[in-house]
């Protein structure tokens, strides 16, 4: 008999197989390949760059963090295709735009690249945004239509994928 694994581990496995790898060694590989160090900087466009790239990352930390715990306590599931929720998120982040985490990642990888004023590190980071692009449609939202049908319709047609609405969406069940 094979018990269930505890809740923050299978949360923890989740991020450090997906976002963390996107988020940490690989901008890290990418900065020693491309020689870039931090470095205090020289000019005022350079500090603020540093600056926004600062914001950048701490507004994705907190969407990705904000998502994660949506998933957790209202989807009962983690961000692994392998352990999916099983109910589908739309409140919190997710009354603004269809994908909070994917978006937390972007800004944080943006963010890592105006830190480190890093050409590279920015190229990741649109890499990162275009596979995105090609995957959620392809396969995420497939998948989401067969497991919750006609409400992440509704959902999808309310919700922008990326961009996010300036006015949070309610859904119908929520009330006002």
């Amino acid at each position: 008999m094979q018990l269930p694994m505890p809740t923050v581990l299978r949360h923890l496995l989740a991020i450090a197989a997906l976002p963390f790898v996107v988020a940490v060694p690989i901008p890290i590989w990418i900065a020693r390949a491309s020689n870039v160090r931090p470095a205090l900087v020289t000019t005022m466009p350079q500090l603020f760059a540093q600056i926004a790239g600062l914001g950048l990352l701490l507004i994705g930390l907190s969407l990705f963090v904000s998502s994660l715990r949506r998933f957790a306590s209202d989807g009962k599931g983690t961000l692994a295709p392998w352990d999916p929720p099983r109910h589908l998120v739309v409140v919190g982040p997710y009354r603004y735009v269809r994908n909070p985490m994917i978006s937390g990642v972007a800004f944080v990888l943006f963010g890592e690249a105006l830190l480190l004023l890093s050409g590279p590190l920015f190229q990741w980071a649109l890499i990162f945004l275009l596979i995105n692009a090609i995957y959620i449609p392809l396969f995420e939202e497939r998948q989401l239509k067969e497991r919750f049908g006609e409400e992440y319709i509704e959902y999808s047609r309310h919700v922008s994928r990326l961009v996010p609405r300036l006015r949070p969406w309610t859904p119908p069940n929520l009330g006002r």
